[in-house]
């Protein structure tokens, strides 16, 4: 579909991949990388200027922002097949249905975003696990073939944007497969079956690297690793470091081999109870940093100045609070983005909330501070 921007890319003097990789290793560039996470699914009907303008989804709005490219591919890490998707029935404004982890969940008819409430999982016991494990994470199915040929051809090395590596998820999508509940139990009364599921998923993302490092030259790897809250990990931080982050150095150790420092996962909530084991692990850049359930970015870059790179950060409770709000927190970020190895956008979906005229000048207000004709880059 053809769209008409509502924003131009940032005017530049380097590649977005040129850009990114100076960024993130903090050396000069010529202004800051331009992006965001995207928006909940609601602003796509709520946002006028997405109606107007036949926006539908975060891809298109990228398009429609005029971000900068970025892009990711990976591998079949995870189940395959998946379990079947269907609904079970519906109790007045809900649907009962299975997902494609196999859990039991109850969600809004009108399919507004929220998080799922989760009734019965289909992975209780080892039983379960070894069924599942035979039947769902096979290594040699044939849907974990990568098709290096064709990625190849859509992510050629002249490129001029930046191309990660997906490293899946050690623990993030076991949460999914067991719930919360479920999972905080299973560390404790069947320690063997979690680990072993663990490590499932470690070969996997190492098979799926083994396909793919020696033919790309990739800019960083990313994960996926949503096993914190306001309170912290929901994995013990001993099982966190015992288990998992011997995982992370195995898989560090390839990404090494073929040259890719910045390796960044997605884990909301407060992550400082672990920070240490992701960066003994080898992740040295958390995304998209959610503010409410952790802090100020600034306060880990410097903690873990040297070691740790953040990418995302704005406070979406800022965002949605009006001008003064948004003006105010974004000078709050000038010393990190000046610093290197920080990248602002919102520290998740943006929500619908947020009134878009608001979206709209802190978009211009980023560009003013962080573009190209900012005083910050002027050197």
């Amino acid at each position: 579909m053809k769209i008409q921007p509502i924003r131009q890319p940032w005017p530049g003097t380097m590649t977005g991949r040129e850009r990114f990789r100076r960024q993130m290793n903090s050396q000069g560039v010529d202004r800051c990388f331009n992006m965001e996470f995207g928006y909940w699914d609601e602003n796509f009907t709520e946002w006028k200027m997405f109606r107007d303008n036949g926006i539908r989804d975060n891809a298109e709005a990228d398009r429609f922002f005029g971000f900068d490219r970025i892009e990711c591919i990976g591998g079949n890490t995870w189940m395959s097949p998946p379990f079947e998707s269907k609904v079970i029935e519906t109790r007045g404004s809900s649907k009962i249905l299975i997902n494609g982890d196999g859990l039991l969940a109850e969600v809004p008819l009108d399919g507004h975003d929220t998080i799922p409430h989760y009734l019965k999982a289909s992975i209780v016991t080892p039983e379960d696990w070894k069924r599942c494990r035979e039947e769902r994470f096979r290594r040699d199915d044939p849907a974990r073939k990568i098709d290096v040929a064709a990625l190849q051809a859509l992510h050629p090395e002249t490129r001029d944007y930046p191309l990660g590596v997906y490293c899946g998820s050690m623990i993030g999508k076991i949460r999914d497969m067991l719930t919360f509940e479920g999972l905080a139990y299973a560390m404790f009364d069947y320690p063997e079956m979690v680990e072993d599921m663990v490590e499932t998923c470690c070969v996997l993302v190492e098979d799926a690297l083994d396909q793919l490092l020696p033919h790309f030259r990739f800019d960083f790897a990313s994960g996926w690793e949503d096993i914190c809250f306001k309170n912290g990990p929901i994995v013990t931080v001993d099982f966190f470091r015992d288990i998992v982050m011997p995982r992370y150095k195995r898989i560090r150790r390839k990404l090494d081999q073929y040259g890719i420092d910045l390796w960044y996962t997605d884990c909301d909530g407060d992550v400082r109870p672990i920070l240490p084991y992701f960066l003994e692990g080898g992740i040295n850049c958390l995304f998209p940093f959610e503010v409410m359930g952790c802090a100020h970015p600034g306060e880990l870059l410097d903690r873990y100045r040297g070691q740790l790179r953040i990418m995302g950060g704005f406070d979406k409770i800022q965002l949605g609070s009006g001008r003064e709000a948004i003006k105010a927190y974004m000078e709050s970020l000038v010393p990190y983005v000046e610093r290197g190895g920080y990248i602002p956008f919102c520290d998740h979906r943006c929500p619908p909330n947020v009134d878009e005229n608001d979206y709209l000048y802190y978009l211009d207000l980023k560009q003013r501070m962080f573009g190209l004709d900012s005083p910050m880059f002027r050197r």
